[in-house]
């Protein structure tokens, strides 16, 4: 039996995205020119970092929590990208806006230590300088994913110990995250939920994870998954208006047990989980991730009004 599989980042289909523009190392090429060396770290080896960002009506959202995340994550790599937050955001916008972009675009910015003089590990062989590429697409997330809902597996592949490979870093490694998302498939679900080293509730292979028991929204400790920018507005916001919130360990037996279970991300913002392992999650109506979704959306509004006083 064919089962249609449908991702977080399902996105409506927009022609305009088949001759864009991307930015490679300074200079803006089609989208078919828009190349690395396979000698590139970041191809090599995985050796690098990105961003992804939403622009909504000519404003990057959140834009100085990402470049903290990101320039913390370069920095404990040792990895110098030569550029400031105020020389990213430049690129974006001089991208953003030599494809006539101004709203529903989502950015994937990456910086990896560059080229490698031979093919082997040692990041001192990474002698000239970083590669920086930073894609600009027209995206809008999928309307049948956003109200139907995303079905989950849990999984054996686990994120993860900080002495691994901490998982807040958002790296070009993401080979544990495509395992989890294959194990998934491979049981019949769209994506994977992610235990924590301990066998409680994580994270996804691409979101923040979060669930609704009796009024009271759970998600995670946190140690051990993405530090996600939509996710901690989704905490501020629970907790600036009164929806109860906790940051917890706990195990699947609540997951399965949720009201309403959601995740979290810069590109979907807040994504229904219709269920579990196969189990139904809650009765079909989700209350309090709507809640959640109304007052994102009025914090992006916020956002952008702000933006635009300054």
């Amino acid at each position: 039996m064919n089962i249609e599989v449908k991702s977080t980042h399902d996105a409506q289909d927009d022609p305009r995205n088949d001759d864009i523009l991307i930015w490679v190392n300074g200079e803006l090429v089609r989208k078919d020119d828009a190349k690395v060396s396979v000698y590139d770290s970041g191809f090599m080896l995985g050796d690098g970092m990105w961003e992804g960002m939403r622009l909504y009506n000519g404003v990057w959202a959140f834009f100085d929590e990402h470049m903290d995340r990101l320039f913390n994550s370069l920095k404990a790599v040792s990895l110098d990208p030569g550029l400031t937050p105020h020389d990213v955001k430049a690129l974006l916008d001089k991208t953003a806006q030599a494809n006539g972009i101004t709203t529903d675009a989502h950015c994937r910015l990456m910086i990896t230590r560059g080229r490698k003089a031979k093919p082997f590990q040692h990041p001192k062989l990474s002698r000239s300088g970083p590669t920086v590429v930073a894609i600009v697409e027209h995206s809008r997330p999928s309307e049948i994913v956003q109200g139907q809902g995303i079905r989950l597996a849990s999984v054996p592949q686990v994120r993860g110990l900080p002495t691994s490979q901490d998982p807040k870093f958002n790296s070009h490694s993401k080979l544990n995250c495509v395992i989890a998302c294959l194990q998934a498939e491979q049981a019949g679900a769209d994506e994977a939920l992610m235990l924590d080293p301990h066998g409680f509730v994580n994270t996804t292979n691409a979101c923040n994870f979060f669930i609704v028991r009796r009024g009271e929204v759970w998600t995670s400790t946190g140690d051990y998954c993405m530090n996600g920018v939509t996710r901690q507005k989704v905490i501020d916001l629970c907790r600036s208006n009164g929806i109860p919130i906790f940051e917890k360990n706990y195990s699947l037996y609540e997951a399965y047990g949720a009201d309403e279970a959601f995740l979290t991300g810069t590109f979907g913002a807040q994504t229904p989980v219709a269920e579990i392992d196969g189990k139904q999650i809650g009765y079909g109506s989700r209350p309090v991730m709507m809640q959640i979704r109304e007052l994102y959306k009025s914090l992006i509004a916020s956002e952008i009004e702000r933006h635009r006083r300054n």
